[in-house]
């Protein structure tokens, strides 16, 4: 895949821990650190990962994924619980995570939401509030519509919002400024539309999908996994998705991109692990080297495979560095729609 990353959320397992019960295992950060006499760490009890929104999602899918092959494969010995810890776009796991200084037992997964959110000014934690640990996948997004539109590929829609605009409704779960809406603003605006007149709405209840099939909006952006079923159904089309080159897999690889189409833009959606601020280096070297060899390992090939994620494994130096890089360009978007805070 090409190195053009720029800005980038399959059902998954049902809600696996509740309450305070998880949250009393890892606040054994201390307690349980292994650190022996050449300084290397390893966890001597249960490690939580947080899925900073509710069951069903991108993050959620991650997190237990990544838990399920660490545990099956044993490149993880201990236990690895996920918790689902939703509200505010990610903000409010960002807060509870924030409030686990140094711990080497409580990760969370996150992706573009934790530049865009606080940007917005929704949340006073972003990514350099913590600690990067490894990039693992770039995701994509998908830009649906009824199956019966008359819309058969993205420059018929992009030619209809040239002329005007508002009169076509942009559906997403994500709230204005945010990853759905991002993602279809990039795409457009590279295909000529005005970005500032582009009308978008947020359902972040879960009804964006039931809106696009009852008529109610024209354009439903999204994750790419998140179409696929609806596409088996003959519910809706896909008229181009934010990958530099097609997908693999069943129905996947069905799914334009939007540079075939002569669209000279895409958006990835990337996706890795963090730990709290002031994690210690030698619990970062221990993670960093865990995630590098599930990255490589096939059995997390067959999970990329299933989901329509690509390879992006990065390590905490070279993700953090990408992270400043992301945080700069996302941040001329959101000014330029006049959503920045």
């Amino acid at each position: 895949m090409k190195k053009r990353w720029l800005i980038g959320m399959v059902a998954s397992a049902a809600l696996v821990v509740a309450g305070c019960g998880s949250d009393d295992a890892a606040d054994e950060k201390k307690d349980g650190a292994g650190s022996g006499e050449s300084g290397a760490f390893e966890p001597t009890s249960a490690i939580e990962i947080v899925a900073p929104a509710g069951a069903g999602g991108g993050w959620d899918t991650t997190a237990r994924e990544v838990a399920r092959v660490f545990g099956e494969t044993g490149i993880v010995d201990e236990k690895m619980a996920v918790v689902n810890k939703e509200g505010g776009g990610g903000a409010i796991a960002w807060a509870y995570i924030h409030e686990k200084d140094d711990s080497p037992y409580n990760l969370f997964v996150s992706s573009p939401p934790i530049m865009f959110v606080p940007l917005n000014g929704q949340s006073e934690y972003g990514h350099e509030d913590f600690t990067p640990l490894s990039n693992m996948i770039a995701d994509y997004g998908a830009f649906a519509v009824n199956a019966d539109s008359e819309w058969e590929d993205l420059n018929d829609l992009f030619e209809d919002m040239k002329e005007d605009p508002e009169n076509v409704t942009i559906i997403g779960a994500s709230s204005p400024g945010s990853m759905d809406h991002i993602q279809f603003v990039r795409i457009a605006k590279a295909a000529g539309v005005d970005p500032t007149k582009i009308k978008y709405v947020s359902d972040q209840e879960g009804g964006a999908l039931t809106a696009l099939l009852n008529g109610s909006v024209d354009v439903y952006s999204t994750g790419v996994a998140e179409t696929v079923e609806q596409v088996k159904a003959g519910n809706i089309k896909v008229l181009g998705i934010t990958a530099e080159e097609r997908l693999e897999g069943d129905v996947l690889s069905d799914f334009p991109t939007a540079m075939e189409q002569g669209i000279d833009e895409s958006f990835v959606n990337w996706r890795g692990f963090f730990g709290p601020p002031n994690m210690e280096p030698a619990a970062v070297e221990y993670y960093e080297a865990k995630f590098e060899e599930l990255s490589g390992s096939d059995e997390f090939a067959e999970v990329r495979k299933k989901y329509g994620w690509n390879e992006m494994y990065m390590n905490a130096a070279e993700y953090e560095k990408f992270l400043d890089e992301e945080k700069v360009a996302i941040k001329e978007v959101l000014d330029e729609l006049g959503l920045g805070s």
